[in-house]
């Protein structure tokens, strides 16, 4: 009979208990062992939600990110967190820039995406110094607790080739120089986990779906020839893609199992079955990771009885990737309609599928009844009157590329801009939200739930919009913003007020440490009903003569911050939001609204893992872009905002998008960023972050005008914009007021020395 396993599982609970633990435990409301406690039931309450798999899973449980987790598994500690306080304390001091609120603070670790994903990782540090030495205690507790359960235990573990690939390096020593010293700590892992009688380890080495150079690819064979020789069983595991010519990275790899992504590399498997041994496991991730639709399991039955045949039980089954990246359980959703819910599929739901399956290997008679309700949910949703909008489809033939380039050329539009706006040297600004507190958050509950009045809502966010106006104002900040208060998510709000979305109450998925996000769902044709957000901006501007932001998330980020519909191509969707976006920023132009940012946060995030792909994705999402913005006047001037990616590669892109001015992140970067402006000549503004909002460590005035003065050896004073490099939603004020007086005194000292 066919295995069933998992690659990973969700972290943060049913309804995020973990992230309020953390947050009481860094808040100093809870102790260090209690928070320990509680990560130890949350632990086993993950395990039963996945007892009808084979194998449980140990190693992809955190409190706050796996890579960070495997750096302390390796010993693997930037100086600055040596020796502060306990292991927890070193570990959040890497994360976030301390452990508790009083703790000691140093300078967080660099954060980036994992892989084209929205989680974000802390990008382990490489020196001349660094050195290596295993730190297993953490990982070896919970395999205690795992083995109280009584099945086979599978230790899944971040490879050593992808973790030193996404490793930075700070020097010129090539990566690989590093490689023989992360061996012998991974051989030692493994004689600990041999003691333990672990079964079986599952080295992630999702790199393997990417394009790499010949050293890199000679390495693995190097790398897991040395880690042989144990009781424990070793499986390569790939998720994101395709193998394509890494096929033969894996030919005779001395290991006892593979697994691959069924769903975005479907075209490896048979290239996998001829490869392998008679000896090797295959696993194949047929259910899938990243999206919330129900599978077609008489499809996937189909496909998987050659191959059972074949490999009977050499044959594991798993979702494609952790299902790190989906909802928990479909079950709690009570509030969704009645004829989407069917057509949906949730982390709990996956493994009922992959249950299905196994059992419909063996008897397919067994599971007929579920077999059917699969199909009748699949063709509910393919017949769907919900699905399909002849009027949005009508509309979107009517657009050309034409339609998404502004009349005028930037030099143009900036000394227009310049005239009309007046705006100083190094113009500060922010990226668009400020704190959400929990006075607001309580309010906009409270009005979802009937227990106020539309006029009492309305009113509060006024009072809100106005308080933050002010505190603007009195920070000295030039282009103001009206703070979001309305807003629960900059995806989220945006789909509750679009066509073709609908919402999940308790369907969020971890973006990085404590902070989730809620994606929306689009399974239908994209439209606008009604403005959005233009009351509120006008009600702003009203408020002072500075002027104020219109804040819009774009139509790259709605699609990749959302769980897309698979029943056409994505960038058919994209378009069909831009469309509907455009309306928006046109709206805000009629109402006076001379600034207009358009957040396009996830551009870097949706790009194919390999770079052959990445035109055609370039081509359609900076198109979709330009389509939203392109229709306005020259005199208005329109923002764009990304963060938490490398830009580096894409920047010719970044400037095809014509914004007018681009606020990006540098600060955890140190901004490294900036290198990409030795090669090529960024046209249009630009404001490199000046701190990191992450982190609750508040920045001075000197530090931010040293990066600024570092980014003036690349790019022009004239060009160049001050601000934070994200958003301020997660953030007390008790930090952002300081932080962003520090960022005012910073730009008006620039403005002394350069004017």
């Amino acid at each position: 009979m066919a295995k069933l396993h998992s690659l990973g599982f969700r972290r943060v609970g049913q309804k995020r208990e973990l992230k309020f633990l953390l947050e009481r435990f860094w808040r100093g409301e809870i102790t260090e062992q209690e928070l320990l406690d509680q990560a130890k039931v949350q632990r086993r309450v993950n395990w039963e939600l996945q007892s009808a798999l084979d194998f449980v899973t140990v190693g992809d449980f955190s409190l706050y990110d796996h890579v960070l987790d495997t750096s302390f598994l390796l010993g693997h500690l930037p100086k600055r967190a040596q020796g502060v306080g306990s292991d927890l304390d070193q570990y959040f001091c890497v994360a976030r820039g301390r452990s508790t609120k009083d703790s000691l603070r140093i300078p967080a670790g660099e954060m980036t995406k994992w892989f084209d994903t929205n989680y974000h990782y802390i990008v382990p540090e490489l020196d001349e110094d660094t050195s290596f030495q295993l730190n297993p205690s953490a990982l070896t507790e919970q395999i205690r607790e795992a083995k109280e359960l009584n099945k086979p235990v599978k230790v899944v573990l971040v490879g050593p080739l992808t973790y030193l690939w996404l490793s930075k390096s700070q020097s010129q020593i090539n990566k690989l120089d590093w490689l023989s010293s992360i061996v012998r700590v991974y051989r030692e892992l493994l004689g600990v986990l041999d003691e333990l009688d672990v079964d079986w380890v599952q080295f992630d080495e999702p790199i393997l779906v990417t394009e790499l150079e010949d050293s890199w690819k000679k390495a693995f064979s190097e790398t897991y020839d040395a880690l042989s020789g144990f009781r424990v069983k070793r499986m390569v595991a790939t998720y994101f893609g395709e193998l394509q010519d890494n096929v033969s990275v894996l030919k005779g790899l001395f290991v006892d199992g593979f697994h691959i992504d069924c769903v975005r590399g479907k075209s490896d498997r048979d290239a996998l079955i001829e490869l392998i041994s008679d000896q090797q496991v295959l696993s194949l991730g047929v259910i899938d990771g990243r999206n919330v639709w129900a599978s077609d399991l008489t499809a996937i039955l189909k496909e998987l009885m050659e191959v059972h045949e074949t490999l009977n039980e050499r044959l594991w089954l798993a979702p494609s990737c952790s299902l790190l990246h989906v909802p928990v359980d479909l079950s709690i959703e009570t509030d969704l309609c009645s004829e989407i819910r069917p057509w949906m599929s949730f982390a709990v739901q996956k493994i009922e599928e992959l249950q299905i399956l196994g059992e419909a290997l063996q008897d397919r008679l067994k599971v007929a009844d579920a077999l059917q309700k699969n199909q009748t949910a699949l063709e509910s949703r393919r017949s769907s009157s919900r699905t399909r909008n002849e009027k949005v489809r009508e509309a979107l033939q009517s657009y050309e590329d034409v339609d998404g380039f502004r009349k005028t050329a930037f030099p143009e539009r900036k000394k227009i801009q310049a005239s009309s706006l007046k705006l100083p040297l190094f113009p500060t600004t922010t990226i668009g939200s400020f704190p959400q507190t929990s006075d607001i958050r309580s309010v906009r509950r409270s009005f979802k739930n009937g227990d106020i009045s539309e006029a009492e809502y309305v009113q509060f966010m006024k009072d809100e919009i106005s308080q933050c106006i002010q505190k603007q104002e009195d920070m000295g900040l030039d282009v103001l913003v009206h703070g979001e208060a309305e807003r629960n998510d900059m995806v989220e709000y945006f789909g509750e007020q679009l066509e073709g979305f609908v919402f999940t109450r308790f369907g969020w998925v971890q973006s990085y440490g404590s902070r989730c996000v809620k994606p929306p769902i689009i399974y239908g044709d994209v439209y606008r009903p009604n403005p959005m957000t233009v009351e509120w901006i006008q009600y702003a501007q009203s408020q002072t003569e500075k002027p104020v932001k219109g804040m819009l998330t774009g139509p790259v980020t709605i699609l990749n911050w959302s769980f897309v519909r698979d029943d056409q191509p994505r960038s058919e969707t994209c378009l069909q939001l831009a469309v509907a976006l455009r309306d928006e920023v046109e709206d805000l132009e009629k109402g006076n609204v001379t600034i207009i940012q358009i957040d396009e946060a996830a551009l870097r995030e949706g790009l194919p893992l390999r770079q052959a792909q990445w035109q055609d994705y370039l081509a359609w999402t900076t198109r979709s872009f330009r389509i939203m913005a392109g229709s306005v006047l020259d005199s208005t001037q329109i923002h764009t905002h990304m963060c938490y990616s490398d830009f580096n590669d894409i920047m010719e892109a970044i400037a095809d998008m014509d914004a007018d001015v681009i606020t990006i992140e540098t600060s955890r970067s140190h901004m490294e960023l900036l290198k990409a402006f030795e090669q090529f000549r960024y046209p249009n503004d630009i404001g490199p972050g000046v701190y990191d909002i992450h982190s609750p460590n508040v920045p001075n005035c000197q530090d931010i005008y040293t990066l600024i003065e570092k980014a003036i050896r690349y790019i022009p004073v004239e060009q160049l914009w001050v601000n934070p490099d994200c958003g301020l939603k997660t953030r007390q004020w008790e930090e952002v007021e300081p932080a962003l007086k520090e960022m005012v005194s910073a730009a008006q000292l620039l403005r002394k020395a350069y004017v």
